[in-house]
């Protein structure tokens, strides 16, 4: 097919489906992959685990409910925190 022949709607769509394909690969597939890894980690987490929250707070796992988790920030104190608001699971000194 020479250039001659193509419409001009087919020259325009090529460079939209290119930035398309760039975008996907370098903003969306990896903002995917890190959601469905930090959705793994929150199921994972079990009693005894310590885990710190968006919003900074330490805590020890204690109970773990269907949608919230209850946490031990210190002696005889216990938060009750939503699930998807644990940043990351804190790394057990060896």
């Amino acid at each position: 097919m020479n250039p001659a022949n193509q419409s001009p709607f087919s020259s325009m769509l090529m460079p939209i489906i290119i930035i398309y394909i760039i975008f996907y690969f370098v903003l969306i597939r990896p903002q995917r992959q890190e959601q469905k890894r930090h959705k793994d980690t929150i199921n994972s987490l079990k009693k005894n685990d310590e885990v710190v929250t968006n919003s900074g707070i330490h805590g020890t796992i204690v109970n773990v409910k269907e949608k919230t988790f209850m946490l031990r920030v210190d002696d005889n104190v216990k938060i009750e925190v939503e699930k998807n608001s644990i940043a990351y699971l804190k790394k057990k000194a060896e």
